[in-house]
Parts: C-alpha cells; sequence; structure tokens
C-alpha cells in the first residue's frame, strides 16, 4: 500500500467569472503533487490559473500533465488551457523596489495575464535610488491602476501613492532581514503609510493584487 494520502475531494468554483469577473486559482502550497494532478485530470478542458506551484513540485507532475502547463518558476505560477484574449493595450503596471522582489511581481503580471490583461513591469526602481523612480513618474502617470512591490522599509509604495493620481496598490514582500525579515515590518509600513488611498494586500501576495487591479478593470470597462 502506498504511504501517498489520497487525493483529498474538491470543488472548483466554476461559476466564479460569471459572478464577479474572473476566475478561480488553485493554491498548490500545501497541496501533494498528487492532489494537484487530480485537480488537472478533473478540469483538464478548462483553462485553470494554478499559484505557488513550485519548481519541486511541478517536476513531481506526470510528463504529461507538465506538458500541457504554461509554467514560470519565477513566479510559481501555471496554467492550464489557453488564458483570456487580450484586452486592449497594457493598464496595469506592475513596479518593483528592487530585482529581489520580481518573483512577487511575476506572480501579478502573470495573474493579470491569464484573465486577459497586458501589464507593463518597471524594476528596480526603490527609494534608495530616488530618480530612477523620478525619471519614470510621467511614464507612470497614463496608468490607470500602478501595482508597487517592495520589501525591506517598502517605503516605495507611499512615495508612488504621493506622486500618482491613479489606483495604487501595495504588496509588501518577505525579501529582508533583521527587522524586515518576513516582511511584516514592509507590511506594517504600508499600513501606517500617510499617503492617502494606498491599498494594501498581505505580504508576497501578487495574487491578491492582480485580483484588486481586476476588478478595477472591470468597473472601468463597465
Amino acid at each position: 500500500m502506498s504511504g501517498d494520502p489520497a487525493p483529498a475531494e474538491f470543488l472548483l468554483d466554476h461559476e466564479r467569472t460569471a459572478r464577479i469577473g474572473f476566475g478561480e486559482a488553485v493554491y498548490c502550497a500545501g497541496k501533494s503533487p498528487e492532489q494537484i494532478a487530480a485537480i488537472l485530470e478533473a478540469s483538464r478542458n478548462t483553462p485553470l490559473l494554478l499559484t505557488r506551484l513550485d519548481p519541486g513540485r511541478f517536476a513531481l507532475l506526470p510528463e504529461s500533465m507538465q506538458a500541457r502547463l504554461d509554467y514560470d518558476p519565477i513566479s510559481r505560477t501555471a496554467w492550464q488551457g489557453e488564458p483570456a484574449p487580450l484586452v486592449g493595450g497594457a493598464r496595469v503596471a506592475v513596479v518593483t523596489a528592487g530585482t529581489s522582489d520580481v518573483p512577487v511581481a511575476r506572480e501579478v503580471t502573470r495573474t493579470l495575464r491569464f484573465s486577459g490583461h497586458a501589464a507593463q513591469e518597471i524594476a528596480d526602481v526603490g527609494v534608495a535610488g530616488l530618480w530612477r523612480l523620478l525619471r519614470r513618474v510621467e511614464e507612470l502617470r497614463r496608468f490607470p491602476i500602478v501595482v508597487v512591490v517592495a520589501g525591506m522599509d517598502a517605503a516605495l509604495p507611499s512615495v508612488v501613492a504621493g506622486l500618482l493620481p491613479g489606483m495604487i496598490v501595495g504588496v509588501p514582500t518577505s525579501v529582508g532581514y533583521g527587522v524586515a525579515e518576513g516582511g511584516r515590518a514592509g507590511l506594517d509600513a504600508m499600513l501606517a503609510s500617510c499617503a492617502p488611498g494606498l491599498s494594501v494586500v498581505n505580504i508576497d501576495n501578487g495574487y491578491g493584487a492582480a485580483c484588486v487591479a481586476l476588478r478595477v478593470l472591470g468597473q472601468i470597462s463597465s
């Protein structure tokens, strides 16, 4: 008898797109490769977004399933089937304080792309070299939504929210050490920001930030 746990029962939310405008994602952290494979097999004819699918779990999936997934190890995301067709040009900018924040930012852009929206990535414009951000301000003004991904002291979202008129979504990352380790200092800094109108999601939650953007884009388009 195999020592592997039997795949748990699951019930995918196929009506979510009709209700809120974008579909369900499968959160793979904490699931065994067998459980992930069972979900993929049951939904093989349905486009599906997977998040937090680390390379180790991906490597343990059957090769036939690996072949039909569009997998990105940087963001640890994958999608089964074709993403939604693109709706116009990019209306979301995804800004990172440093290159260490790119994996979380890439989760944002991949989630948006799966739902049919392009995003412009602007990397490594943290406040330690403020000139890097200031030279991109006019470019950023044309985006109605700007997602700002930052670790350490996570000051960048407050600065961006004080410069730009659009919807600003802050994503603290777990990048850092000492008091910044784990991302709690960055989360607290964003929540304590005096920049009015800054929205904040949980630590490393690129998927959640993308969902905020999708809700706003749905209202802009309606």
